[in-house]
């Protein structure tokens, strides 16, 4: 696991997780190919993980993450304190 300033989810293999700590919360993303992602990490809208997709497809430290949730839910949390990014060890197939 790799600790980074900031990762770009459409240049990670599917299977890739991210771990993202804001102020308030510590989301875990596993991204699906492109912006789609499956997300969880927050007690309201995503307590266990949901697929949704990630907008601005650049997650920077210092910054505000913002997703949209698959019912269409916008979320943008507090700022990105620290971010981790895992690959997947072989190929993965995504479904």
């Amino acid at each position: 696991m790799t600790s980074t300033e900031l990762i770009d989810c459409t240049g990670l293999p599917a299977g890739s997780l991210l771990y993202v700590e804001t102020r308030n919360r510590a989301y875990q993303i596993e991204c699906l190919g492109g912006i789609a992602i499956r997300i969880s990490g927050h007690p309201d809208y995503c307590p266990t993980p949901m697929r949704g997709c990630v907008l601005g497809p650049v997650i920077e430290r210092g910054k505000h993450l913002q997703f949209l949730l698959s019912d269409n839910r916008p979320v943008t949390t507090s700022r990105v304190q620290r971010l981790r990014v895992e690959r997947p060890k072989a190929p993965v197939s995504v479904h």
